[in-house]
């Protein structure tokens, strides 16, 4: 006689439960789901830290502009006030004859130095507020060159048209607020004072124009030498447009990590870069430029010409914190791989839940090296908040898996992974390789480890 309760459906053992825990392809596609369940919280430790590096942005942005922006020069421009003429007809009526009358107008013609030079000596440092950072610097700059005897010949206006008694220089640049001695050049020896002009900068320039007044007209009839000094705290680079028929720069600098930025590279030859800071030339010609020396009527918008030095911050701690952000899929991947791949071998159970509990520790390492790092370099970040994730992540496997050997495997595994990662974040040229090159053996040792799996079986 038949048990009852045997035919008690209740009491039937429910076929999916026990599919769920003894096949091979429901595991895989739980895991496949945590993976996918632990993309949420990952997508919102990469917007936490690209809300750090804008808020790193506004207050960089803060220190320079407390300390003084970046820094461009344009000139000195020779300013030659010139007549040109007009005339006009009109008809009288009474005497049935045209009258002509001859109007006088006054134009600007623009004159580009033969020579510039200029000597740059920059003091660089690091200012802090917070836990941020910005590169700020004080320069002090000899500008000096000369003009030849000015002549507009080449546009069809005589001599004798200039109006040589009105005649300024101009000189354009950024940052007016950081300036730190009052401006002047010397023409010959004759110093003349610079006043600001107010520039609307409708034509896009976003340079401030600063003006002498009249020159003394038997100085610029003729050759003459000029030279000015001008002394700018300022923050991030310094760049020059190189207005003279043959411009010339030299830069010196306590700064250790220089970008050269601009339309023109540093004199291989002379250039010299160490710890204690750089020294470096450059040469531009006028054939080396797509512009004249000589302009009618208006200065032209000319920043696409300049070449200078940015003062990088190199370590930039967001920056490797969020391509290190890259590669949580890959960890979180990998780390279940391993997982599934010991319970699949030893048929050790391990729960959802706990594969969840793994996934979100391995995502707190983000949110631990972003935090440290703010207050530490990356580096120092990087081993704490790897060494507690891999630490923890190791003692937990050994109260699921119930076996040192398979929790030491973990470890060394986790270990192995982040130190992967970490070089390949440091890395620019060849991070790609290396990290195909690193994949490829990944994946090389999972096919040789599940070579042995009985697939078929669930």
């Amino acid at each position: 006689m038949e048990n009852p309760e045997n035919q008690n459906p209740e009491n039937q053992p429910n076929k999916f439960v026990q599919w769920l825990k003894t096949s091979i392809t429901a595991r895989m596609l739980m895991v496949g789901a945590l993976i996918l369940v632990l993309l949420i919280p990952l997508t919102y430790v990469n917007i936490l830290i690209e809300e750090r590096s804008y808020r790193q942005q506004d207050v960089v942005g803060e220190i320079n502009q407390k300390w003084g922006n970046d820094v461009m020069l344009y000139g000195p421009i020779l300013k030659l006030p010139y007549k040109t003429y007009s005339e006009t007809s009109t008809f009288n009526e009474k005497t049935k004859t045209y009258l002509k009358e001859t109007k006088t107008h006054i134009n600007y013609a623009y004159v580009f130095p033969e020579e510039l030079d200029i000597d740059a000596s920059v003091k660089s440092k690091t200012l802090h507020l917070g836990n941020f950072e910005s590169a700020v610097y004080t320069s002090d700059m000899e500008i000096m060159g000369t003009y030849k005897s000015p002549t507009l010949k080449s546009k069809g206006i005589k001599t004798e048209d200039i109006i040589w008694n009105n005649t300024a220089i101009l000189f354009r640049t950024t940052n007016l607020k950081g300036i730190k001695n009052e401006m002047n050049i010397s023409i010959n020896g004759d110093a003349y004072d610079f006043e600001t002009n107010f520039n609307d900068n409708t034509s896009g320039n976003h340079l401030d124009e600063l003006e002498t007044g009249f020159l003394n007209e038997k100085l610029i009839k003729n050759n003459f030498k000029f030279n000015m000094s001008v002394t700018y705290d300022g923050t991030n680079q310094i760049q020059v447009i190189p207005v003279g028929k043959t411009t010339t720069m030299k830069m010196t600098s306590n700064w250790a990590d220089p970008g050269f930025i601009g339309n023109y590279s540093p004199d291989d030859e002379t250039r010299s870069i160490t710890k204690e800071g750089f020294k470096v030339d450059w040469k531009v010609l006028s054939i080396n430029r797509a512009f004249s020396q000589l302009y009618l009527n208006k200065i032209p918008h000319l920043n696409q010409f300049a070449f200078g030095t940015k003062f990088v911050v190199l370590v930039d701690e967001y920056q490797k914190s969020e391509r290190s952000a890259k590669y949580g899929f890959l960890v979180i991947g990998l780390t279940f791989l391993v997982f599934f791949l010991i319970q699949t071998m030893s048929k050790i159970h391990i729960h959802p839940f706990q594969y969840l509990m793994i996934g979100l520790a391995l995502i707190m390492f983000y949110t631990l090296l972003v935090s440290i790092s703010e207050h530490s370099n990356f580096l120092k970040a990087y081993i704490i908040a790897g060494v507690s994730v891999v630490l923890l992540i190791t003692l937990y496997s050994k109260s699921i898996l119930k076996n040192l050997k398979f929790s030491a495997l973990i470890g060394l595994s986790l270990t192995a992974l982040y130190a992967f990662i970490y070089v390949i974040i440091q890395l620019e040229n060849y991070a790609l390789l290396v990290g195909s090159i690193g994949l490829f053996l990944i994946l090389t040792a999972v096919m040789f480890v599940s070579r042995k799996i009985d697939w078929h079986n669930g």
